[in-house]
């Protein structure tokens, strides 16, 4: 075997005793750490890539680690500039491509001006620069600590990484409550990376992070808003769910809707599973998906359930569901800070889930023509296919969509008809019309 450790004793395997070549990388990645190395520094293709290529899956981007300080590999590339605060990146840009360089990050607990902490235990600030051993350390998961030289086509394993892709374990490099008091966005990232590839967690990771899930509440909204589109936006929503509730996670994302499912409020956790499932399959079959659509999804029944008691307090149908609305996407946004964009679009789903059972006259002409119309009739679909029963509500204008105008028109004239005649018998159920 030509794979030995290094000095340090991390593990150093040679071309012979790897799969990878610096053909699969993209040329933009392999320009960049070719361009760092002629220029006499360390450069290596890191993390989720890496981990990607070894299990045979197709990289989303490439990410770029290197012993050149931000402002040294800003000056080797003319369309680059630093990014972030809390840790100093650079964006390198190639037409719509962007290869993301990191350099090596110290691990020294030693209190400086580059390390910022709060009480929490949570890393503020984290600009101290150090070795590649350092660097491996300070990552997440041994799966995510690897790293590709392609000049010399060797990979350096500091953490064991390598066994634990083949053993298809989930393991946090170093101690685990430790690193997620750090940046509790770990415990998500444990959620996502165990439903993503279908790993185990092992076991001294998994085991605090129920009791440290609090932590969450320290991480600002709109990075909590991202990392939540990360889970329920990259194909593997429903296994993320599932283990989201099972490691004692999604209470602390969406209280409100958690604490409905805790209480066996109808469909409430049919719904949700329907609408991970149903988001899987669009982004398997690429088709589009919306944050809106999702987090309408996600928090459908406190919306549902706040409405009907409005309505019992005697506010139309109407008022009922905004007041609902306002209020729960108002508690909503102090965790996730869901972008007005979305929300708008999210209180426009669910009004026209009072609206799509009005068809009579020229009002089902009206709505098929409503720009959310499309989301609104999947969401009533969603609700039917969560064992909701809304009178073959989705049946029916499933059948509109696909009919001629002159059918369309029939289908509205029965239904017409069916109306009147319940009216002159006054049997017309509530809430329709």
């Amino acid at each position: 075997k030509s794979s030995q450790p290094d000095s340090q004793g991390n593990l150093v395997i040679s071309g012979h005793d790897h799969s990878l070549s610096k053909k699969q990388l993209c040329k933009h990645a392999l320009n960049v750490v070719q361009t760092l190395q002629r220029n006499n520094f360390q450069a290596y293709v890191v993390g989720g890539c890496v981990r990607d290529l070894l299990l045979g899956l197709n990289p989303k981007d490439f990410d770029v680690a290197t012993d050149a300080k931000p402002h040294e590999v800003k000056k080797l590339f003319r369309r680059s500039r630093i990014v972030g605060r809390r840790f100093q990146i650079v964006h390198v840009q190639f037409g719509r491509e962007i290869i993301e360089v990191t350099t090596f990050r110290s691990n020294t607990n030693v209190k400086n001006t580059h390390l910022q902490q709060a009480a929490s235990g949570l890393l503020t600030r984290d600009n101290m620069f150090g070795t590649m051993e350092e660097d491996a350390s300070r990552r997440d998961l041994t799966i995510n600590a690897l790293y590709y030289d392609p000049t010399k086509n060797t990979l350096h394993d500091f953490s064991g990484g390598l066994e634990d892709l083949k053993d298809r374990t989930i393991r946090i490099i170093g101690d685990p409550s430790t690193r997620y008091k750090e940046d509790p966005v770990r415990l998500l990232r444990v959620a996502r990376f165990a439903a993503k590839l279908d790993f185990h967690v092992e076991n001294k990771t998994l085991k605090p992070i129920a009791k440290m899930a609090e932590g969450l509440n320290h991480v600002s909204a709109p990075r909590m808003f991202d990392e939540t589109l990360k889970l329920f936006m990259g194909g593997q929503g429903l296994a993320v769910f599932n283990l989201l509730t099972e490691f004692n996670i999604l209470q602390q994302l969406l209280p409100q809707t958690h604490r409905l499912i805790e209480q066996g409020y109808p469909y409430a956790n049919k719904l949700l599973a329907q609408a991970m499932t149903n988001t899987d399959l669009r982004i398997s079959s690429k088709k589009r998906v919306t944050p809106a659509f999702i987090y309408a999804a996600l928090l459908w029944p406190p919306v549902h359930k706040y409405s009907l008691e409005y309505q019992q307090q005697g506010h139309s149908a109407n008022v009922a569901l905004n007041k609902a609305a306002n209020d729960v996407i108002g508690h909503q946004i102090s965790i996730t800070a869901i972008p007005k964009r979305f929300t708008t679009a999210m209180r426009e789903i669910w009004s026209l889930q009072l609206m799509l059972p009005k068809r009579a006259g020229n009002r089902a002409k009206r709505l098929s023509e409503h720009p959310r119309f499309r989301a609104a009739y999947d969401f009533i679909l969603l609700r039917e296919q969560s064992g909701e029963d809304l009178n073959g509500l989705g049946d029916w204008w499933t059948t509109y969509q696909d009919a001629s105008e002159d059918q369309q028109q029939e289908m509205v004239n029965l239904l017409t008809k069916q109306q009147s005649r319940r009216r002159r018998s006054g049997r017309r159920p509530r809430g329709k019309s």
